[in-house]
Protein backbone atom coordinates (compact mmCIF):
# COMPACT_ATOMS: atom_id res chain seq x y z
CA UNK A 1 0.00 0.00 0.00
CA UNK A 2 1.20 3.51 -0.74
CA UNK A 3 0.63 6.71 1.22
CA UNK A 4 -2.91 7.18 -0.06
CA UNK A 5 -4.01 3.70 1.01
CA UNK A 6 -4.39 2.55 -2.58
CA UNK A 7 -3.01 -0.71 -3.88
CA UNK A 8 0.25 -0.44 -5.85
CA UNK A 9 0.02 -1.70 -9.40
CA UNK A 10 1.78 -4.86 -10.44
CA UNK A 11 3.96 -4.85 -13.54
CA UNK A 12 1.19 -6.72 -15.39
CA UNK A 13 -1.35 -4.06 -14.40
CA UNK A 14 1.02 -1.30 -15.52
CA UNK A 15 1.42 -3.07 -18.85
CA UNK A 16 -2.36 -3.25 -19.18
CA UNK A 17 -2.51 0.53 -18.66
CA UNK A 18 0.24 1.14 -21.20
CA UNK A 19 -1.44 -1.03 -23.83
CA UNK A 20 -4.85 0.52 -23.13
CA UNK A 21 -3.50 4.03 -23.68
CA UNK A 22 -2.02 2.89 -27.00
CA UNK A 23 -4.89 0.71 -28.29
CA UNK A 24 -8.06 1.93 -26.58
CA UNK A 25 -9.20 -1.70 -26.45
CA UNK A 26 -9.73 -3.30 -23.03
CA UNK A 27 -9.61 -6.95 -24.13
CA UNK A 28 -6.61 -6.51 -26.43
CA UNK A 29 -4.74 -4.60 -23.72
CA UNK A 30 -5.37 -7.30 -21.14
CA UNK A 31 -4.30 -10.00 -23.59
CA UNK A 32 -1.07 -8.16 -24.48
CA UNK A 33 -0.38 -7.60 -20.78
CA UNK A 34 -0.43 -11.36 -20.26
CA UNK A 35 -3.93 -12.18 -19.00
CA UNK A 36 -4.36 -14.82 -21.70
CA UNK A 37 -7.72 -16.43 -22.43
CA UNK A 38 -9.39 -14.55 -19.58
CA UNK A 39 -8.34 -11.16 -20.96
CA UNK A 40 -11.91 -9.94 -21.45
CA UNK A 41 -12.87 -10.78 -17.85
CA UNK A 42 -9.72 -9.30 -16.29
CA UNK A 43 -9.75 -6.26 -18.57
CA UNK A 44 -13.30 -5.40 -17.52
CA UNK A 45 -12.35 -5.67 -13.86
CA UNK A 46 -9.13 -3.69 -14.25
CA UNK A 47 -10.73 -0.76 -16.05
CA UNK A 48 -13.13 -0.18 -13.14
CA UNK A 49 -10.35 0.23 -10.55
CA UNK A 50 -9.50 3.77 -9.49
CA UNK A 51 -5.73 3.23 -9.34
CA UNK A 52 -5.79 1.74 -12.86
CA UNK A 53 -7.66 4.78 -14.17
CA UNK A 54 -5.20 7.13 -12.44
CA UNK A 55 -2.30 5.33 -14.11
CA UNK A 56 -4.08 5.49 -17.48
CA UNK A 57 -4.66 9.23 -17.04
CA UNK A 58 -0.98 9.74 -16.17
CA UNK A 59 0.17 7.77 -19.21
CA UNK A 60 -2.31 9.50 -21.50
CA UNK A 61 -1.13 12.95 -20.41
CA UNK A 62 2.45 11.89 -21.09
CA UNK A 63 1.43 10.53 -24.48
CA UNK A 64 -0.18 13.86 -25.40
CA UNK A 65 3.02 15.68 -24.45
CA UNK A 66 5.13 13.21 -26.42
CA UNK A 67 2.96 13.76 -29.50
CA UNK A 68 3.55 17.49 -29.19
CA UNK A 69 7.30 16.89 -28.98
CA UNK A 70 7.18 14.56 -31.98
CA UNK A 71 5.25 17.15 -34.00
CA UNK A 72 7.79 19.81 -33.08
CA UNK A 73 10.67 17.52 -34.08
CA UNK A 74 8.94 16.66 -37.34
CA UNK A 75 8.46 20.32 -38.24
CA UNK A 76 12.13 20.96 -37.42
CA UNK A 77 13.17 18.14 -39.78
CA UNK A 78 10.92 19.53 -42.52
CA UNK A 79 12.21 23.08 -42.03
CA UNK A 80 15.91 22.31 -41.67
CA UNK A 81 16.31 18.75 -42.94
CA UNK A 82 18.70 17.46 -45.53
CA UNK A 83 17.53 16.71 -49.10
CA UNK A 84 20.77 15.11 -50.28
CA UNK A 85 19.32 11.60 -50.61
CA UNK A 86 16.46 12.84 -52.78
CA UNK A 87 18.94 14.58 -55.08
CA UNK A 88 21.05 11.40 -55.24
CA UNK A 89 17.94 9.47 -56.27
CA UNK A 90 17.18 11.90 -59.12
CA UNK A 91 20.71 11.73 -60.55
CA UNK A 92 21.34 8.03 -59.98
CA UNK A 93 20.76 5.82 -63.01
CA UNK A 94 19.79 2.47 -61.61
CA UNK A 95 19.87 2.40 -57.86
CA UNK A 96 19.87 -0.70 -55.68
CA UNK A 97 16.58 -1.11 -53.80
CA UNK A 98 18.50 -1.89 -50.60
CA UNK A 99 20.23 1.50 -50.86
CA UNK A 100 16.86 3.25 -51.26
CA UNK A 101 15.72 1.67 -48.00
CA UNK A 102 18.68 3.29 -46.23
CA UNK A 103 18.00 6.77 -47.67
CA UNK A 104 16.21 9.60 -45.87
CA UNK A 105 13.17 10.92 -47.74
CA UNK A 106 11.45 12.60 -44.78
CA UNK A 107 11.28 15.95 -46.59
CA UNK A 108 9.86 14.42 -49.79
CA UNK A 109 6.11 14.76 -50.27
CA UNK A 110 5.86 13.10 -53.69
CA UNK A 111 7.98 11.25 -56.25
CA UNK A 112 6.78 10.70 -59.82
CA UNK A 113 8.42 8.89 -62.68
CA UNK A 114 7.33 10.70 -65.85
CA UNK A 115 6.62 9.06 -69.23
CA UNK A 116 9.86 10.31 -70.75
CA UNK A 117 11.83 8.60 -67.96
CA UNK A 118 12.44 11.78 -66.02
CA UNK A 119 11.75 11.91 -62.31
CA UNK A 120 9.81 14.61 -60.47
CA UNK A 121 10.43 15.11 -56.75
CA UNK A 122 8.28 17.42 -54.65
CA UNK A 123 9.35 18.54 -51.20
CA UNK A 124 7.31 19.67 -48.23
CA UNK A 125 7.12 23.44 -47.88
CA UNK A 126 9.88 24.60 -45.52
CA UNK A 127 8.21 27.98 -44.98
CA UNK A 128 5.00 26.31 -43.78
CA UNK A 129 7.04 24.12 -41.44
CA UNK A 130 8.78 27.21 -40.05
CA UNK A 131 5.40 28.90 -39.57
CA UNK A 132 4.14 25.86 -37.63
CA UNK A 133 7.28 25.93 -35.49
CA UNK A 134 6.71 29.62 -34.82
CA UNK A 135 3.14 28.86 -33.72
CA UNK A 136 4.55 26.29 -31.31
CA UNK A 137 7.23 28.73 -30.12
CA UNK A 138 7.59 29.50 -26.45
CA UNK A 139 7.00 32.95 -25.06
CA UNK A 140 9.96 32.91 -22.70
CA UNK A 141 13.07 30.92 -21.87
CA UNK A 142 11.65 29.58 -18.61
CA UNK A 143 8.80 27.90 -20.49
CA UNK A 144 11.28 26.49 -23.01
CA UNK A 145 13.39 25.01 -20.22
CA UNK A 146 10.34 23.35 -18.65
CA UNK A 147 9.49 21.94 -22.10
CA UNK A 148 12.92 20.33 -22.43
CA UNK A 149 12.79 19.07 -18.84
CA UNK A 150 9.44 17.46 -19.64
CA UNK A 151 10.98 15.78 -22.69
CA UNK A 152 13.76 14.41 -20.51
CA UNK A 153 11.26 13.07 -17.97
CA UNK A 154 9.09 11.68 -20.78
CA UNK A 155 11.89 9.57 -22.18
CA UNK A 156 12.29 7.88 -18.81
CA UNK A 157 8.62 6.88 -18.31
CA UNK A 158 8.60 4.20 -21.00
CA UNK A 159 12.18 3.01 -20.62
CA UNK A 160 11.86 1.70 -17.08
CA UNK A 161 12.89 -1.90 -16.59
CA UNK A 162 10.18 -4.36 -15.52
CA UNK A 163 10.11 -5.10 -11.79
Amino acid sequence: MNNEGKKRLTQKEKQFCFFYVNTGNIEESAYKAGYGKKAKKYGSKLIRREEINLEIEKLYEQKKKNLLYMACSGYERLAFGNITDAIKLVFAGNIDLLKIDEMDFFNVSEIKKLKDGAMEVKFFDRIKALEKLQQMNFSDQKQALSFYNAIERGTNIFSENPE
